[in-house]
């Protein structure tokens, strides 16, 4: 069986990162093979998926149109014109029916394989409930047709999480037909230190633990306006995110608002403020939030639906899971700025509030963070040598000790294979932001690795990983000489395996 063949596109040279990305659209649209072909390209906003289109329409010569929220018959006015303006069309095309426009769309590529863009598409579909399955007819009716004479390759591209997440689902009328599911996700957080020109590794993980890898935050939303400095760091929070003239200030309550499904923001914005303060169980947000758990499951399932939230299962306890805020930015509004709001319209606010929520910050922000880096890098960078298997598995968990009435937590958790064997406990580890970790951090791992052993969990592979943010004490790296723990510093987080 041959494969399908496609030509190689030279990435656009402005176009940091997303070499995979452009490698799977690039196959998508090039691909020989009649008939018709659908891609969906979903992710959070400010990730560069418009970017990313628009290049591949440009590379192809194909058809890019950006959707607005508008009625249906403003919709199919400003797509006629888009066409008549790409086509060379002498008057804007009048349709009055998706039915004309789908027809005037697939006529683009008649003749050869054509890129359309649809972005946006949620904007249409809520004008025109009935599109998907329009779509759905249009794309079923010119795959079986004989002669196989349109070539579109339709991309629908949107940014409404809930929505995109849903139009390949089982209950689509779309469910089936794409050949292409892909989510652009925000950049690593290498590829963002990069992206923010920090050489520092402290400095960029306290960027990162505010802005995260959303690419659009440096270049639109401040300007440019990077940390000259680990000693600059207070002075640009002052100057960009607690400041009100730049937009990136209020970047964090568009994102809730951007999204149709979130309807009680009030109810969202609490539930999201109970995790950033943390509360990670559904008990745990309910009690804080003053709601039953009945009266949040569907707020919790809504915000991870798009994308705001994730859930992650708790390695050691079943039925067990904690929940997350997954954008950066949303955690630092929660944790600063949204709690001390009011004061920021004053003259010398940001000063004020960044006084008052820097301890917040790093308590709240920067250490949980800092914990979701670790197991990153266990997932994306680490060498599978440095714990003895590959790792697949790599999450958080709570270990009970009966003899003590408590439980430990546990900030990563790798498990993985060695040789034929899966799902091995490769290694539990413990992460600081702000200590030098000692042999009692060791020393803890190992009780906790007694506590597992004697439920009857194979702890024979398992490796003691202590991860810190300011290093570890000399005896702590005479320990790690003998192989007896796993160090993981800051240096090594961002350039080491």
């Amino acid at each position: 069986m041959t494969r399908p063949r496609h030509r190689n596109l030279l990435k656009p040279s402005d176009m940091f990162a997303r070499d995979w990305e452009w490698s799977e659209l690039t196959a998508f649209a090039t691909g020989e093979g009649a008939g018709p072909r659908l891609a969906v390209v979903s992710g959070r906003r400010r990730q560069g998926k418009t970017f990313l289109l628009q290049s591949l329409a440009e590379a192809t010569g194909g058809f890019y149109f950006a959707a607005a929220e508008a009625s249906e018959t403003e919709s199919l006015r400003l797509l006629g014109a888009a066409i008549a303006d790409h086509t060379g069309a002498p008057a804007p095309y009048r349709l009055k029916h998706w039915d004309d426009a789908l027809q005037l769309l697939f006529n683009l590529a008649a003749e050869r394989p054509t890129t359309i863009v649809i972005d946006e598409f949620p904007y249409l579909a809520r004008s025109s409930p009935a599109l998907p399955s329009l779509l759905q007819r249009a794309i079923g009716v010119r795959r079986d047709a004989a002669h196989h004479s349109w070539h579109p390759r339709i991309l629908l591209c949107g940014s409404a999480m809930s929505f995109m997440g849903g139009l390949l689902s089982g209950t689509s009328p779309l469910y089936g037909r794409a050949s292409l599911n892909l989510v652009v996700q925000s950049l690593d957080f290498r590829q963002a230190a990069e992206f923010w020109g920090s050489d520092d590794p402290r400095l960029a993980a306290l960027v990162h633990a505010v802005v995260g890898g959303t690419p659009a935050y440096r270049r639109e939303f401040v300007g440019d306006d990077t940390p000259a400095g680990f000693d600059d760091f207070d002075d640009w929070i002052r100057r960009t995110v607690l400041n009100p003239m730049r937009p990136i200030h209020s970047e964090a309550d568009f994102l809730l608002a951007s999204e149709p499904d979130l309807r009680d923001r009030s109810l969202y914005h609490s539930v999201l403020a109970a995790v950033s303060d943390g509360n990670n169980t559904s008990g745990g947000i309910a009690s804080a939030v003053g709601r039953k758990a009945t009266d949040i499951s569907h707020p919790l399932t809504v915000l991870r639906k798009c994308g705001l939230l994730t859930v992650e299962p708790d390695a050691f306890r079943r039925n067990r899971t904690a929940y997350r805020i997954a954008e950066p930015l949303i955690a630092f509004h929660h944790a600063v700025v949204r709690p001390q709001a009011a004061f920021l319209a004053r003259p010398g606010g940001a000063a004020k509030v960044w006084e008052r929520g820097r301890h917040t910050f790093l308590s709240k922000v920067v250490g949980p963070h800092f914990e979701r880096l670790c197991r990153e890098w266990v997932s994306w960078h680490a060498d599978p040598e440095t714990f003895g298997g590959l790792p697949i598995d790599v999450t958080t968990g709570t270990v009970p000790d009966p003899t003590a009435r408590t439980s430990h937590e546990v900030d990563v958790v790798v498990r993985g294979a060695v040789g034929q064997d899966q799902g091995i406990l490769l290694s539990i580890g413990e992460a600081k932001w702000h200590k030098v970790m000692d042999v009692r951090h060791l020393d803890r791992l190992r009780h906790i690795l007694g506590l597992l052993a004697a439920r009857g969990i194979d702890t024979s592979h398992t490796r003691p990983a202590c991860y810190s943010g300011v290093g570890f004490t000399p005896a702590l790296h005479v320990a790690a000489t003998r192989g007896e723990v796993v160090l993981v510093d800051l240096q090594r987080l961002y350039s080491g395996a």
